[in-house]
Parts: C-alpha cells; sequence; structure tokens
C-alpha cells in the first residue's frame, strides 16, 4: 500500500509502471530514456486502453519530427513490429477490445516516418524486424487502411542502398502485391468506403482516421480520395524503386502488356499527389532498359498514350517525349514506333524549352527523327519528309536579304488580314486557305507572328469540325509562345479540339493551364473573372477524369445489373421492386464532383534525370 501511494505521488496520481506520458514529462534526462526504453519493451506485451493514446502521440511526434533520433535510439521499431504482429496473430480477439484496431495503421505510419529522410534510422528500423510484420500488412490482413501506411514505409525502406537488399529478399511477392495495389487500390477505395452512401455502413475506425475524428460525409470522401491517391502513387513508387535496378524478375513481372495499359491511365490525382509522376514515372523508368523498351514498344496502345502526352500541357509532357526519344533512339524498337511517333512529334521540333527541365528540346527531337533520314531517302515517310523540307526552308532563308525579308512580311500580313476578313464573314473553309498560304511565306524566324496564324488555322479546322488537325496547329502553335504552353487561345481551342476527340484528362490539363493565365493576367483587378465557357468544361473533364470514375460506372452497372436479374426472377413484382428499380436508375445518373485539395504530406518523388540514369540516387522528398 505505501508503494501505491507513493508511485502517486511520484507520477502525479498515475499508478501504471514505466508510463510513457509520464516518462515525457521526466525532467531527468537519464531517467526519462530509461524508462521510454522499458515503456517500449513493455508496450506489446500490455492489454490496457492507454496503449492507443500513446500510439497516437507516438505518430504525432514522429510526422512533426521525423528527424529526432531519440524514439529510433531507444526501441520504437521493434515496439511497432511487435505491436503489428499481435494485431495481426490476435486479430480476433486484441483487436477487437478497447481501441486495439487503430495501433497496427499508428504502428505502420510511426516507422514510415522515421525511414523518410534517414537512412540510419531506415538502417535502424530494418534491422529491428519491421519488413515481415509491414509485408502483412500489405497482403492486406486488415483493410487497405492499413496497406497505404505499410507500403509507404516499404518504399521508404526500399529506396535506400543499404536496405534496399533486405526489402529485395521479398522481391517477387513485393513486386507482385504493389502491382495488385495500384490496379486494384481505386476500386476497393470506392467499392468499400466512398461508394458506401450510408455513413453508419462504413467502418467507424476508417472515418476516425481518416478525418481524425472532424468532419461529415464530404471531408471523409475528400480524404478517402486522397489517401487512395496515395496508395496508388507509393504503390508504383515501390515498383519504381525495383524498376530503377533493372533487376530481371521486376522487369519480367511489370513488362506484362496488360499492367503496362494499365499503368498509362494511372494519373495520381490532378490535386491530391501532384508532386508524383504516376504511372508515366515508371514507365519512363522501364525505358531506361533495353528489355522495358522492347515491351513498351509492343503495345500500341501505350505508344499512343505517350505520344498524346507529349502533346499536352500536363507537368509530365517532358516525360512523354523523353520515353518516345529513349524508343527512337534504340535501332531495335525505332522502327516499331517512328510510324506513330514522328506524327506526334513533329509538331514538337520547334519547341526550345519546358521550364526547367529541358532545353533545346524541339532541336533533339529534330535530330532523333532525323538520324537516318538522309541515308535511306527511299523509305517514303510524309512525316520526316515534312520535317526535311522545313529544315532545308530554314537554311535557304538565312540567305534571305533585308528588302526580300521586308517584301514577304508585307505580304503575309495582307493575305493574314484578308483571311481574317474572309472569318469574320463566316467563309472558314476560304479563311482556313488563306491562312495556310501565309504561313508558307512567312519566314520561320518570326515565331510571334506564326503562332497567331497557326492559332487561327486552328480556329478554323475546330469549326469545321476537324479536331486532329486543329491540335496539330495549336500545338505548334504553344510551341512558338513564350514560354512554351502560354498561349491562351491556342490552349482553349486545343481543349476543345481534345474533348471532341474525348480525351478528357489532356482537354481538362489544356484548360486549367488557359484559366491560370487568365488568373496572372487579372491580377491587377480586384476580382478575378474566370470566363463561364471554361469553367463548364473544367467541371465536365473533372467528372470525367475523377480517379473514383471507372469505379463509379462499375459499381452503378453492377447495381442495376442485380435489379435486372431480381426482376427476372419475380416477374409482376409489387410496388418495392419498382422503388428499387428507380433508386439503381438515380445511381446510374448520379454525378460526383471535385477533387481532393488536401495534402497529408508531400509523396517522395521518383523521377530520375539524365545524370542518375546509370545510378540512381535515393530520392527525395517534394
Amino acid at each position: 500500500m505505501d508503494s501505491l501511494k507513493k508511485m502517486e505521488k511520484e507520477h502525479g496520481g498515475c499508478t501504471t509502471q514505466f508510463c510513457f506520458f509520464c516518462a515525457m514529462k521526466e525532467p531527468d534526462s537519464f531517467k526519462r530514456r530509461a524508462t521510454l526504453a522499458t515503456c517500449f519493451k513493455q508496450m506489446p506485451l500490455r492489454d490496457n486502453q492507454e496503449t492507443v493514446l500513446v500510439l497516437s502521440s507516438l505518430w504525432h511526434i514522429a510526422m512533426t519530427h521525423p528527424d529526432d533520433q531519440e524514439f529510433p535510439n531507444l526501441g520504437i521499431f521493434e515496439c511497432m513490429a511487435r505491436l503489428i504482429h499481435k494485431g495481426i496473430k490476435d486479430k480476433s480477439s486484441w483487436l477487437q477490445r478497447h481501441q486495439n484496431i487503430y495501433i497496427p495503421y499508428y504502428a505502420a505510419h510511426v516507422i514510415g516516418s522515421y525511414t523518410m529522410n534517414r537512412v540510419e534510422f531506415a538502417k535502424m528500423a530494418a534491422e529491428s524486424g519491421v519488413i515481415p510484420p509491414l509485408l502483412e500488412l500489405l497482403r492486406g490482413k486488415m483493410s487497405w487502411v492499413e496497406q497505404r501506411v505499410a507500403v509507404r514505409a516499404l518504399g521508404h525502406l526500399a529506396s535506400y542502398e543499404k536496405t534496399f537488399d533486405l526489402v529485395a529478399e521479398y522481391e517477387e511477392e513485393v513486386v507482385r502485391l504493389a502491382m495488385e495495389l495500384t490496379s486494384t487500390c481505386v476500386h476497393v477505395v470506392y467499392g468499400s468506403f466512398v461508394g458506401v452512401k450510408d455513413k453508419r455502413k462504413r467502418p467507424k475506425y476508417h472515418c476516425d482516421l481518416v478525418t481524425r475524428g472532424v468532419g461529415g460525409l464530404e471531408m471523409e470522401n475528400s480524404k478517402a480520395e486522397e489517401w487512395a491517391c496515395q496508395l496508388q502513387c507509393w504503390s508504383l513508387y515501390i515498383l519504381n524503386c525495383f524498376a530503377c535496378k533493372q533487376r530481371p524478375l521486376t522487369l519480367n513481372l511489370i513488362c506484362k502488356q496488360e499492367f503496362l495499359r494499365r499503368l498509362c491511365g494511372m494519373w495520381g490525382g490532378l490535386l491530391a499527389n501532384h508532386a508524383s509522376p504516376a504511372g508515366i514515372g515508371l514507365v519512363r523508368i522501364l525505358c531506361y532498359s533495353k528489355y522495358g523498351r522492347k515491351k513498351i514498344a509492343e503495345s500500341k496502345e501505350v505508344i499512343e498514350r505517350l505520344c498524346n502526352l507529349s502533346r499536352s500541357s500536363d507537368d509530365w509532357q517532358y516525360m512523354g517525349i523523353d520515353c518516345l526519344l529513349l524508343l527512337l533512339k534504340d535501332v531495335d524498337t525505332r522502327y516499331k514506333v517512328i510510324d506513330i511517333a514522328a506524327l506526334f512529334l513533329i509538331d514538337l521540333v520547334e519547341l526550345k524549352s519546358l521550364g526547367d527541365h529541358r532545353s533545346n528540346l524541339g532541336e533533339a527531337i529534330a535530330k532523333t527523327l532525323l538520324v537516318d533520314y538522309r541515308q535511306k531517302k527511299s523509305i517514303k515517310n510524309e512525316t520526316l519528309e515534312e520535317l526535311w523540307s522545313l529544315v532545308e526552308r530554314r537554311n535557304k532563308e538565312r540567305e534571305l536579304s533585308e528588302e526580300k525579308f521586308e517584301k514577304r512580311m508585307d505580304l503575309v500580313d495582307l493575305i493574314k488580314q484578308e483571311a481574317n476578313h474572309l472569318f469574320c464573314r463566316g467563309e472558314v473553309e476560304e479563311a482556313l486557305i488563306k491562312y495556310s498560304e501565309a504561313l508558307a511565306l512567312c519566314p520561320i524566324r518570326l515565331r510571334k507572328e506564326r503562332m497567331v496564324l497557326y492559332s487561327n488555322r486552328a480556329q478554323c479546322q475546330l469549326l469545321l469540325r476537324d479536331p486532329d488537325s486543329a491540335i496539330r496547329d495549336t500545338t505548334r502553335a504553344l510551341c512558338l509562345s513564350s514560354p512554351a504552353n502560354s498561349h491562351g487561345k491556342s490552349l482553349w481551342r486545343r481543349s476543345q479540339a481534345y474533348d471532341m476527340k474525348g480525351l478528357a484528362r489532356e482537354s481538362l490539363m489544356d484548360c486549367v493551364v488557359f484559366i491560370n493565365g487568365c488568373i496572372k493576367s487579372e491580377k491587377s483587378s480586384k476580382r478575378v473573372k474566370i470566363p463561364y465557357y471554361a469553367a463548364r468544361m473544367i467541371s465536365k473533364q473533372m467528372d470525367s477524369t475523377w480517379i473514383f470514375a471507372t469505379a463509379r460506372s462499375t459499381m452503378a452497372t453492377g447495381q442495376v445489373k442485380e435489379v435486372h436479374e431480381s426482376e427476372g426472377n419475380n416477374e409482376g413484382g409489387n410496388n418495392d421492386e419498382q422503388e428499387n428499380h428507380g433508386e439503381m436508375m438515380k445511381i446510374v445518373m448520379e454525378l460526383n464532383k471535385g477533387l481532393s485539395t488536401i495534402l497529408e504530406e508531400p509523396l517522395m518523388h521518383m523521377v530520375k534525370e539524365e545524370s542518375s540514369r546509370t545510378k540512381p540516387e535515393r530520392t527525395r522528398r517534394m
């Protein structure tokens, strides 16, 4: 009795031996560290309701101070590994008591946070045995919520040279699981959470974790969308870690045609993970290996996706161009892709640079396309002939005298005015012909004038319902703009053309850049006016490109099918069945709008520049 009173006095009324919260208040650093070390050893052996509170506090500390070495040195990794193992082993009993259901999630998150920046912590964690329990979570022993933090932690461990081999011991399983997650996680999150409209039927602890206990249905959906994006992007990240090593087993698994096609559609979300290159990042890494190039060149759908990306205003446009150039430079894949790639890349040959990523990009494209053209002129390729004519025209114009140059400019201006007049009168086809005449005469060095002519001709093509030609001309205009992709009218016109072709993602990106340009141009005014037509296009394309769009459609179709089957088995059903059918049709027509703008933490960015192709460096935080 006396010892109990003594303990209460020392710890402010707390009777728990080796209490974490009491240890944190201990002023003596030696006693504090000794108590915390013992606390981490004892925690997995206890079964009380305070454990989840301790884990929640550790989660917060790890998130805010991931570089602090105190807890890692005191055994936190072994403690977290044992707690995850306990949760999986005693799933039916221990997890159901108190609030223990939260513990595996917090434990995996703590491991991932501490291993995010420092290789010494990652090595410490791997040697403490965290990989096997994290793999158990990755296998889906609990739910997608725990898979998200498990793949995050494993991705950090796989990104360091000193810990990669320990993860690579499970290479085949890790790669297969990550591939499965990237392919199915969006449908799983929608089917088990976002698509469940009745909040009472959603797992309560999932709701609490995604919103930290604050927020209603809208907040839950927004955060769940963000987490689905992160789950997919972090799964791709761990695949990147293995693909960078060009390991034969990994390349053989990833380069399956079906998976490569899926990769091209993995966007990562417009806002939720804008720093992640998502699927295209992995495709580019595969293009650095001969085997990867061979497999990618065999897929017409993948090549078309890369071509569309190369002619877009997406932040990862340069990656699409990189992939095509790598395929064209390889003699074994060049002639498999050149016919289609040249049709797209020729529109980019006057591109000077793309932000900080590349300079003289258009010149590199032209050289790659024409690398063997002069030696093999017998091979007929209209696109390459057009490009060669452009090169010859540029050379001839260098010898043009100043007097002839001025006369030609006057003539171009007259033809342009005539074309504008015809367009205003509604004679679109005649105006198009005149714009073409002006372009044929306009000196190549006059980039701004040619930009306007290309853009105006594209408007004619839009009105004549020729989206392919409109995309070509607007792309050429945007390459001539300074900086690239900054000419507002061309962006809007190309957005419309992409919409006509059903390319929602490309249309959306052009429209977003167009609106950003409108905002920048009106910074001086108090109120920024976004054009109604552009806002309407954004709304349309955001719904089409919503990360859950396919999952929503699949789920709704399945529900309608179930209703039809039920009606077939119960002919002449009652009014209740008719009402149910009406509800199913409402589901089919329902629209979910908006993309998440909430960021929990920056995603690790897997972009390898040319200098690091042969020796991938540790990826940095964005």
